[in-house]
């Protein structure tokens, strides 16, 4: 559900290491320029991370088209195994990926192929009770991906040590949450009100849309931070991993609160 990629110590913790192994040369930590830099490996940059965004957006829609067309033609055991194995899968492969890094290049794609499974198969559920929904979800999500974009290029907001504590606490609440509402669902129970339709259960999925909404801004700033930094090039593609890991949650989220305004009716 949160991020576990993109964060500020994720990084610090693996740029000396990195630039260690990938260069094997003292001249890069004593090289002043880009061009100094660039000379010895080729590094990370804004616009490469974001043509391999496109290209993991790319293995999203597919994996929801294929999954979409099974449920099209009768084959919805295998519409519903494809989606718990892309969720368990997508989650291991996120797992591996934050502790390698290097290993996104290879891991991303797998991962939105995999979670592409998973959302062609919740929005055809979602779809066929409220029509529409999947739509108006989907310009949600990239509406509040591109206002987070322009308020953190305008510096209107700007990610600080404060906040990246703030979301950190929200997060690993919103995650016990939900932890414990799958462990009172063994139980045939549940948290009252949070994950229903009431005022209560609304309340609680703004507040988590509100979080992943600012979780680009953290996101933003570690990319950006990075290719300043000039890490290897394979960063691009842990970098794009970790932003897709925040927009398919927000989506998620989108479509959950969608369906519960939607039910009100």
């Amino acid at each position: 559900m949160s991020n576990p990629l993109l964060n500020p110590n994720n990084f610090r913790q693996r740029e000396d290491e990195v630039i260690e192994a990938e260069l094997v040369k003292d001249e890069f930590s004593s090289a002043r320029t880009y061009q100094e830099r660039s000379a010895i490996v080729e590094p990370m940059t804004i616009q490469g991370t974001i043509s391999k965004i496109f290209m993991l957006l790319a293995c999203v829609v597919a994996g929801a088209l294929m999954n979409v067309y099974f449920l099209i033609n009768g084959n919805q055991n295998l519409a519903v195994l494809l989606m718990g194995a892309g969720a368990i899968i997508g989650f291991v492969l996120v797992l591996i990926a934050s502790f390698r890094p290097m290993t996104a290049k290879y891991l991303a794609a797998p991962y939105a192929l995999f979670e592409g499974f998973v959302i062609g198969g919740v929005s055809a559920f979602f779809e066929a009770s409220y029509r529409g929904i999947v739509i108006h979800s989907v310009f949600a999500t990239f509406a509040v991906l591109f206002v987070m974009l322009m308020l953190y290029k305008a510096r209107i907001i700007q990610y600080t040590d404060k906040l990246g504590a703030v979301l950190k606490t929200g997060l690993l609440s919103i995650c016990a949450v939900y932890l414990i509402q799958i462990i009172a669902s063994f139980f045939g129970r549940g948290i009252p009100g949070i994950f229903e339709a009431g005022p209560i259960g609304i309340l609680f999925s703004l507040v988590v849309i509100g979080f992943a909404s600012f979780c680009f801004i953290q996101d933003f700033f570690i990319i950006e931070r990075s290719a300043n930094n000039m890490l290897p090039k394979d960063y691009e593609w842990f970098g794009a991993l970790g932003l897709m890991v925040t927009l398919i949650w927000l989506y998620m989220e989108i479509l959950r609160l969608f369906a519960k305004l939607n039910s009100r009716k």
